[in-house]
């Protein structure tokens, strides 16, 4: 009998995993003008379909963390998991880098390193692992670094890598930050090279959809597959076998309400004396007719 697993995409580096009656999620964050649509986000009702719910938060940066998490309490039993580095007034079992946390009989955690604030969390849900990076990449700018600092974010990067697990994780959550310029990719590239996940979602790219999709193209393998989630509300589902093959469902994008379309722009030409200027244009604007003589 098969194991069916559903991955949620919600915004940024904000994802879910469900299993049954167990729900994890990591990095939930509404966006900086709470843009993910409300019929696309965790509810009460869908919290409610849960007897466990896990909430990870990797670092309090704010496209990481909203606090929207802390209100889920009154719907489910909600345990929220913290980097030890976050304020102290912040609730939550506190993890930082080589700590270790049974959850329940079917979740643990492992908290590795960052190159940037935080943890990053290695969690076993029913025998299938998932690890979200946070803000665990390899953060350089090559056209504005030196050299040097190069050399040094490559080696903090390393060194921050070389403890995670390798062929253990089912399904990793890594940063793709198009900011980075054209080497973007290279922290994502070096963690598949090393840990080999079976499926990668790349996260952290900004509405950037482009950047991704083409990542995915250019850099799955064998080894690896890489499903560039897209759209907000996207999920897939993970359906793994008796002898742990895992297959890929895709499943139909959500919909979204479609925001009301502006009024065309009426431009007055009162005043101007000559020809329409705009009377070959095709900008979206409705012209109304000047009254100059």
């Amino acid at each position: 009998m098969s194991q069916i697993m559903t991955v949620t995409y919600y915004h940024h580096s904000g994802f879910s995993v469900a299993s049954d009656d167990v729900l994890l999620v990591f990095d939930y964050w509404l966006g900086q003008k709470r843009e993910l649509s409300e019929n696309l986000r965790i509810t009460p009702d869908y919290l409610a379909q849960f007897k466990e719910v896990y909430v990870f938060i990797s670092h309090d940066h704010v496209d990481h963390f909203d606090d929207v998490v802390f209100s889920w309490e009154q719907y489910a039993p909600v345990t929220y998991i913290v980097a030890d580095d976050m304020p102290t007034h912040i609730q939550g079992r506190r993890m930082g880098p080589g700590g270790k946390l049974t959850l329940s009989d079917r979740v643990n955690v492992r908290a590795f390193g960052s190159t940037d604030a935080g943890v990053s969390y290695l969690v076993q849900m029913d025998g299938r692992c998932f690890f979200h990076a946070g803000d665990l990449n390899f953060w350089h700018w090559r056209e504005v670094s030196t050299a040097r600092e190069i050399e040094i974010a490559d080696e903090d990067f390393r060194k921050e890598i070389a403890p995670i697990p390798t062929d253990e994780i089912d399904l990793a959550f890594f940063p793709v930050d198009p900011r980075m310029g054209m080497h973007f990719d290279a922290g994502a590239n070096y963690f598949m090279l090393s840990c080999k996940p079976r499926l990668l979602i790349p996260m952290h790219f900004w509405d950037r959809a482009d950047i991704i999709v083409e990542f995915a193209r250019r850099s799955r393998s064998r080894e690896t597959e890489i499903i560039p989630m897209t759209t907000q509300g996207q999920s897939i589902r993970l359906a793994f076998d008796e002898d742990g093959f895992m297959t890929i469902h895709m499943m139909p994008l959500p919909t979204v309400p479609k925001a009301p379309e502006a009024a065309a722009a009426v431009v007055s030409l009162d005043g101007y004396e000559g020809k329409d200027p705009f009377s070959e244009t095709d900008l979206p604007v409705d012209m109304a007719e000047g009254t100059g003589e």
